[in-house]
C-alpha cells in the first residue's frame, strides 16, 4: 500500500511538473526571425540578386521584399543585352518590352525558389507605354497570394480588387507596401486606406512594429533630390504619410520602421534631416536601393545620416526581436561572390563591368 501511494506522488509530481514546463514554453519568449528587403535591379540585377537571394536564404529570412524599379525600361538593361541568346541577335525595343519582366521573373525572383517573394511598383514600372495595369496583370501571382488575398479581405470583406498597395501582418508586425511611383502618388484614395488601417493597427496591442517600404523616401529627407520632395503631390502626402508614422511611434508607442529605394546606394538614418529635426522628429528609416541599378554618388546630406555607402549592392537584413524591435543590417554584394552559374550565363567580361564600371564617375 506505501509503495502505491508512493508511485502515485511521484506520477503526481512528475505530471505536475510536466504541467508547469509546458506553461513554460508556452510563455517563452518568440525566436528573432529575419526578412529581407532591397529595391532598383535593373541594369544589373540579373548578376546581382541571385546573390541576394543566396544572403536571404543564408539567414533563413521568411521573406524578400523589393521595393520596386524591376527593369529599366527607358533603355535596354545591359545584363539583357549581354544574356547569351541576345548576344548574336539583339533584341528589339519591342522584343525588349516584351521579355522585360518575364526576365525579371526568371533571372531574378526563381533563384529565391520557395521564399516568399513580395514585390513593389517603382517609377520604371509605369514609363510608357507600361501602366500600372500592366503591372497587376504581369505581377498577379505575387499580389494575390493567399496571404495578401486573406489580408486584404480581412481588412475589408468588400474589398476584391488588386492593388499596388497592400499590407499584410506577421507575428505583431505590420507591413506597409505604398505605391508612390508616380507624381500622382499618394493619391487620396491610398491615402484613406492607410489612414484607416493604420488607426486599427495603432489601436491593437497585438501590433508591436509597423514597417513601410515604398519606392521613394518620403519627403523632406536626406535623399532629398531623388524622393517624394521631387513633385508637390509628393511633398503633400508624404508629409501626412510621415506625420501620421510619427503619431504611431510617439503616442501610440509603436516600433516604427520606414524602407525605400530609387536612390541608387544604401542609407541609414535617412530622416536626420534639418526639417523633421525642426518638424516633429526624426523615423528610423534606411535607403537600399542597391541590386544592380546604376550607382550614384552619395548625395551631400550623407554626411548626416548614421552610416552610407556608394556604390555598393547588397541588401538590407532585418532582424526581428520577440518586443517587435527590429536592427537593419546591410549586407554587400560583392564581385567574388557572383555565383558560378550566374559567371558562365554572362561571362567575367560583363560581371566586372557590372561591379566596376556601372556607377557613376
Amino acid at each position: 500500500m506505501s509503495q502505491t501511494r508512493s508511485l502515485a506522488r511521484g506520477a503526481a509530481t512528475l505530471a505536475f511538473a510536466m504541467t508547469l514546463a509546458g506553461t513554460a514554453l508556452a510563455q517563452s519568449p518568440q525566436a528573432p526571425w529575419r526578412f529581407v528587403v532591397s529595391g532598383d535591379s535593373r541594369n544589373c540585377g540579373d548578376v546581382v540578386m541571385p546573390e541576394i537571394a543566396a544572403t536571404a536564404k543564408a539567414n533563413n529570412a521568411s521573406f524578400y521584399w523589393h521595393l520596386g524599379d524591376l527593369r529599366y525600361a527607358a533603355d535596354f538593361d545591359e545584363d539583357m543585352v549581354h544574356a547569351p541568346e541576345f548576344k548574336a541577335n539583339p533584341m528589339s525595343v519591342l522584343t525588349y518590352t516584351q521579355l522585360a519582366w518575364p526576365d525579371f521573373i526568371e533571372h531574378q525572383i526563381k533563384p529565391f525558389g520557395t521564399m516568399p517573394f513580395y514585390v513593389g511598383i517603382g517609377n520604371h514600372e509605369v514609363v510608357y507605354p507600361r501602366t500600372r495595369p500592366d503591372f497587376l496583370m504581369q505581377f498577379a501571382d505575387w499580389l494575390a497570394t493567399p496571404t495578401l488575398r486573406d489580408q486584404r479581405l480581412k481588412d475589408d470583406p468588400s474589398d476584391h480588387m488588386l492593388k499596388t498597395y497592400y499590407r499584410w501582418i506577421q507575428d505583431g508586425v505590420v507591413f506597409y507596401n505604398l505605391d508612390n511611383a508616380g507624381a500622382d502618388m499618394f493619391d487620396s484614395r491610398q491615402l484613406r486606406w492607410f489612414d484607416r488601417l493604420l488607426r486599427r493597427d495603432m489601436a491593437d496591442p497585438s501590433v508591436k512594429s509597423i514597417v513601410v517600404g515604398m519606392h521613394a523616401a518620403l519627403p523632406d529627407s536626406i535623399a532629398f533630390d531623388h524622393s517624394m520632395s521631387d513633385f508637390p503631390q509628393g511633398v503633400e502626402s508624404g508629409r501626412q504619410v510621415y506625420k501620421a508614422l510619427l503619431k504611431a511611434q510617439n503616442e501610440a508607442k509603436k516600433h516604427v520602421y520606414v524602407l525605400a529605394s530609387h536612390l541608387h546606394l544604401y542609407m541609414a538614418g535617412v530622416y536626420n534631416s534639418a526639417y523633421w529635426r525642426a518638424n516633429g522628429g526624426v523615423l528610423p528609416g534606411w535607403i537600399a536601393g542597391s541590386a544592380g541599378a546604376f550607382r550614384v554618388k552619395l548625395p551631400e546630406g550623407a554626411k548626416e545620416a548614421t552610416d552610407a555607402k556608394s556604390p555598393t549592392y547588397g541588401s538590407l537584413v532585418g532582424t526581428v526581436q520577440p518586443d517587435g524591435t527590429i536592427g537593419f543590417e546591410f549586407k554587400e554584394v560583392l564581385e567574388r561572390d557572383v555565383q558560378s552559374d550566374v559567371l558562365a550565363r554572362y561571362g567575367a567580361d560583363f560581371v566586372h563591368f557590372c561591379f566596376a564600371e556601372n556607377a557613376e564617375k
